[in-house]
């Protein structure tokens, strides 16, 4: 399967750069996967342009629906490097100076183990900031790391001085961390903005964008028809964002992310499938967190109990963390979601991919063509797609 083949054409004036005033005012395109037929009444791959707010009475009485609650913490840090492994100051390299005093950017995109001061990221400019650079942070100076590794993507991995207030000197220097698609520096406004109002666990350095649209009426609304609403916690980082670079989308692998299902969400889980309902996922985090957990599980009982993988029956997670590295893409099986409520995601990205694997290639693409036609909003501040 070719990474071509998630292919689509988007002028960039459909790229959200500014959320909503009304997070529940985003347009909802709703696109039927199902078979159709007078029970439905609608076709497989047919959609219907309707807005957020229906999302609730779309929902059936007996659903289940799962909420990543991971919190979005400002993990873009912009800071100066001392210069240790800097070529000296010459003549013959009169710029050395400049480098210097110039801007370092890291973005932070995984906590390392529990250790709050040991982390793998991203830094620009990355070809000049080798191991055993030091970096600061804040003016004055809060924060000291120095560059212990090199990953193979352009990562290092930092470790932080220990300091008694970490992550609260983090929130003071750091920034949002927007994604390079919204062409503006970050605001105050998007410490609120750029996080979903059920944001609870801190580690994510990008927010779960389906989250977005969700009002403390909106999940009232869904409690008062009687739906019931599970949490789990995936800890968005490079696995989410990170580009595909490779011609055929089996050969592409995607980087480790931090989650927890909790006895409580495992116990929801279990019982949704063992009773035939449906479990509606909001954001492709939340996806992947299920469906990795499902792999996990089936994977645990059949070398406990030596059985063949025909024999171990789907739909089954266990509490506990762990870190996912779960590619979805078509001709995946599904497991545990039945239906999905996602963002709009960029052409050939693992993140569209996986909206293809539960919707169909064609349907989705062709949902997406009209999206654009339609001027819906894109990416992250954009509007949503429920696929169900």
């Amino acid at each position: 399967m070719l990474v071509s083949e998630f292919n689509y054409d988007l002028p960039p004036e459909s790229i959200a750069q500014e959320p909503l005033a009304d997070r529940a005012a985003s347009r909802m395109l709703h696109l039927h996967r199902g078979e159709s037929g007078p029970e439905t009444g609608k076709a497989t791959g047919s959609w219907e342009d309707r807005r957020f707010r229906e999302f609730p009475d779309l929902l059936r009485p007996d659903d289940l629906l799962v909420l990543n609650n991971t919190r979005v913490f400002p993990a873009r840090l912009y800071g100066h490097r001392s210069g240790e492994r800097a070529l000296r100051l010459s003549r013959r390299n009169p710029a050395a100076r400049d480098f210097l005093r110039g801007r370092v950017e890291v973005l932070l995109t995984r906590q390392l183990g529990d250790d709050p001061n040991e982390w793998e990221c991203l830094v620009r400019p990355g070809r000049k900031i080798g191991v055993g650079e030091r970096l600061f942070f804040g003016e004055p100076f809060e924060l000291e790391a120095e560059v212990t590794a090199r990953g193979s993507f352009g990562e290092r991995r930092i470790r932080f001085t220990p300091v008694a207030d970490f992550f609260s000197r983090i929130e003071r220097v750091g920034h949002v961390p927007l994604p390079p698609y919204i062409d503006r520096e970050d605001q105050p406004a998007d410490r609120d903005r750029y996080q979903t109002i059920y944001a609870r666990t801190r580690g994510s350095v990008a927010a779960p964008t389906a989250g977005l649209h969700f009002t403390p009426e909106i999940l009232q609304h869904i409690r008062v028809r009687g739906i019931e609403i599970a949490e789990i916690t995936l800890h968005v980082g490079l696995g989410t964002f990170q580009p595909v670079r490779v011609e055929k989308v089996e050969n592409h692998r995607l980087h480790r992310e931090s989650y927890e299902i909790s006895a409580e969400a495992a116990r929801a889980i279990n019982a949704a499938k063992n009773e035939g309902r449906r479990v509606v996922a909001v954001g492709t985090t939340t996806v992947r967190t299920l469906e990795y957990a499902a792999e996990r599980a089936g994977k645990d009982r059949r070398e406990r109990d030596h059985v063949e993988l025909c024999s171990v029956e789907p739909g089954f997670v266990a509490p506990g963390r762990d870190e996912a590295d779960i590619f979805i893409y078509p001709g995946h099986r599904f497991q545990i979601v039945d239906a999905l409520l996602t963002n709009f995601h960029l052409p050939q990205s693992t993140l569209l991919m996986l909206v293809c694997a539960l919707g169909g290639r064609q349907p989705v693409l062709q949902a997406y063509h009209h999206a654009v036609e339609a001027g819906y909003r894109f990416y992250s501040y954009g509007d949503c797609m429920f696929v169900e």
